[in-house]
């Protein structure tokens, strides 16, 4: 059975995209919006350059977050056709580096709810909150707990922007549906005093619940969650310890970490193209890592699996690696106790020497690579750079940590240092720098090049669980994805402006993988070649600068399909009829105001995804009982009703009306029927005498979550009944 559309509410964060100023004035008076918005019909262009002057006119990052933010609340489509017109210029004010700021003042900056707070005192009710959400269908959710947020340390619900940041970028980059995703931060107390004893901050105000608390909270939260929408993508984010979780619902929910997984596929990419150019052999590569965090691990790891697809085994892999955290290198003797995740790659071969500094590893390792995930600035010396330089003819050099100030070196002074021969890359933006007289521009490790594809990829697979070979196969598409010129240009990653090509590109390698592992159950694309998925995966991607043109296109149609008596007769039983007579006489007034405003959002907006609800009609009973004749005009009852939806709960409740102006209501023939834009539209008579004034009547059925409603309005003297989505409206 297909899966039911939205449920949109007064709360739908897209329902202020209705007022779009380039909506022409047919379409204003279709969505019931002409005279709330100026006049002037505007195209995008001037929107853009209107948002673009207001976002110039703000001097602070956070005030340009802030104006942002407002922006996607209040004309979503808009946001997201600056965002990917823009991409280069708006990432960095969207996520980080200012969405660290955002969180550290999210308490102080709030204005309006936006993703859903989950409480440790909502333990045993969790469904229950959930069921508060006003998307019925959602394909993705990005869930924290704030413990770690970008290096700041743990900031409880303040950390809410990384969620919504995220999400965003999977809309923009990714080409999932704005309203298909949720941002969920989970409330499990803080460990910042500062937040608990400050007047102003939102969250409970105890200390971090325990590990196993957490974990017993988590358990009832992947329940729920997979219940209320089944095969929703879950992804975890800046968890203080991530391990315990990808290991206890990896393999059993469609789940993944990007801090872990995400940020180690693509750094896996970058260090892919970067040891094809420094022309080091595998067996040969060395690398420092700075952190010893999860991050780090990850990153490590992938790594591994890299190496050992090259031919070394996965000792001879694991062992080109040399951690340092706090404490120095980590080795097994030590003697400190090592927490779980670094044993891996704990070094046994030190021969009793400990070096307590990243100085002192450097010097002893002489790395090929040297990779930063410590969120310590400035780490990386002038001296460790020279060195660099001194030892290999093109030094990797990443510093991976956000956001800026966090840095381990600049991009400057890895060139510098190095006279121009590091192959760079690091976790935040940095500028183009010129040096010697070439213009050098700097690889970002981005994770926004990956988890959108993820994201994506398994959606549109349907994937059960997201296996380490689907994870793999983004690093190694994203690796490929260079183009032409940006190989000889000696970039790492592509230009970030072809993101949403480069989504695709990595989707579709996903896609593969999922296949290969058979966990994917959207088994019809196996068979497509990779040109036909490539046209598939676009097909099923958000494109704002779509929306607004396909609800004209879907005005346009319905005025074709009425007009021209192209809608299909059905009989009262729901069957076609062969017969498809002249109903041109429909057309008149349809240019009008229509009759009575709509809350639904318009079905155009929905057109473009798959799993639209299309229940088939059954008649109700009436003391009118039809006649089942091939006649295109068959009489039927006064109430077409739809079956109830599986997932309904609440008992339906029915309420009738009747037009003002007419004192008996009178029976309703369905005369045919059209889809459009994904949804049915259906066209009825009244099967009485009339004055022509408008008489009509009409039943509503509220299905819990789901309203449909039948209606009647004047069309000359014939009844049109619309259904848009999940509702029937009287359109005209």
């Amino acid at each position: 059975m297909p899966v039911q559309p939205s449920n949109q509410s007064r709360n739908d964060p897209n329902d202020n995209d209705n007022l779009d100023t380039t909506y022409p004035n047919a379409v204003r008076r279709y969505l019931r919006t002409y005279g709330l918005t100026p006049p002037v019909v505007e195209s995008y262009e001037t929107q853009a350059m209107r948002c673009l002057r207001q976002l110039e006119s703000k001097e602070k990052p956070i005030e340009k977050y802030i104006y942002l933010s407002n922006l996607k609340k209040s004309s979503s489509h808009l946001f997201y056709r600056l965002a990917v017109d823009h991409m280069k210029k708006l990432m960095p004010l969207i996520y980080t580096p200012v969405v660290g700021e955002a969180c550290l003042k999210w308490s102080e900056i709030y204005a309006s709810p936006e993703g859903l707070y989950i409480s440790y005192a909502d333990k045993g009710n969790i469904s229950s909150v959930l069921k508060n959400w006003p998307q019925d269908h959602v394909e993705i959710t990005v869930v924290t707990d704030g413990s770690r947020i970008l290096g700041l340390g743990d900031l409880g619900i303040n950390g809410m922007g990384i969620p919504i940041g995220k999400l965003a970028l999977y809309t923009a980059c990714g080409g999932i549906r704005p309203d298909a995703t949720l941002p969920i931060t989970l409330d499990l107390g803080t460990s910042n005093k500062g937040f608990r004893e400050d007047p102003l901050y939102m969250g409970s105000r105890r200390d971090k619940v325990s590990a196993e608390e957490e974990a017993a909270f988590l358990d009832e939260l992947m329940e729920a969650l997979t219940e209320r929408w089944p095969g929703i993508v879950i992804q975890f984010e800046d968890f203080k310890n991530p391990f315990p979780s990808l290991e206890r619902y990896q393999g059993k929910y469609t789940m993944f970490n990007d801090d872990i997984q995400g940020t180690g596929a693509v750094i896996l990419a970058g260090v892919i193209n970067a040891v094809k150019a420094n022309g080091v052999p595998i067996y040969d590569q060395r690398a420092v890592l700075m952190g010893a965090g999860s991050a780090a691990v990850g990153v490590a790891k992938q790594i591994v699996q890299f190496f050992m697809s090259k031919g070394l085994t996965e000792d001879e892999a694991r062992k080109c690696f040399y951690l340092v955290d706090t404490k120095g290198m980590v080795t097994n003797d030590r003697g400190d106790k090592l927490a779980e995740h670094k044993l891996y790659f704990s070094r046994n071969d030190n021969q009793g020497k400990q070096f307590k500094t990243l100085p002192e590893t450097v010097d002893y390792v002489k790395p090929t690579m040297l990779l930063g995930l410590s969120t310590i600035g400035g780490c990386f010396t002038p001296e460790m750079l020279t060195k660099m330089g001194q030892w290999n003819k093109r030094p990797i050099i990443f510093p991976l940590s956000n956001p800026s100030s966090a840095s381990e070196c600049t991009f400057e002074d890895a060139m510098k240092y190095t006279e121009g021969r590091a192959l760079f890359a690091s976790g935040s933006p940095f500028p183009t720098l010129e040096f010697n007289g070439k213009f050098h521009i700097p690889g970002q490790g981005n994770n926004v090049y990956v988890f959108p594809p993820i994201g994506m990829g398994a959606i549109l697979s349907k994937a059960t669980t997201i296996t380490q070979s689907m994870i793999y196969a983004s690093a190694n598409s994203l690796a490929n994805a260079l183009s032409y010129s940006e190989e000889e240009e000696g970039y790492l990653y592509p230009a970030i402006e072809r993101i949403r090509d480069v989504s695709v590109f990595v989707t579709m390698g996903v896609i593969r993988a999922a296949q290969e592992a058979r966990v994917d159950r959207e088994v019809r694309v196996r068979e497509m070649g990779d040109s036909e998925l490539e046209s598939w995966v676009r097909s099923r991607m958000y494109d704002p600068h779509y929306e607004t043109r396909n609800v004209e296109k879907e005005i346009k149609t319905l005025v074709r399909g009425v007009s021209s008596g192209s809608m299909t007769p059905l009989l009262s039983d729901g069957s076609k009829s062969s017969v498809n007579g002249d109903r041109s006489h429909l057309f008149q007034s349809i240019a009008k105001p229509p009759f009575t405003r709509s809350s639904t959002t318009p079905s155009a907006q929905l057109a473009s995804r798959p799993h639209l609800w299309e229940p088939s009609p059954t008649t109700a009973t009436s003391s009118q009982t039809p006649s089942l004749t091939s006649s295109p005009v068959s009489s039927m009852a006064t109430t077409t009703t739809y079956p109830t939806p599986v997932s309904s709960r609440s008992p339906s409740r029915t309420r009738s009306f009747s037009s003002t102006n007419t004192k008996a209501t009178r029976p309703l023939s369905l005369i045919g029927s059209s889809t459009l834009a994904g949804g049915r539209f259906d066209v009825v008579q009244s099967s009485g005498t009339g004055n022509g004034n408008g008489s009509g009547s009409g039943v509503e059925k509220d299905y819990g979550s789901v309203s449909t409603f039948v209606a009647g309005a004047r069309l000359a003297s014939r009844e049109v009944v619309l259904k848009r989505e999940e509702r029937w409206v009287y359109d005209f």
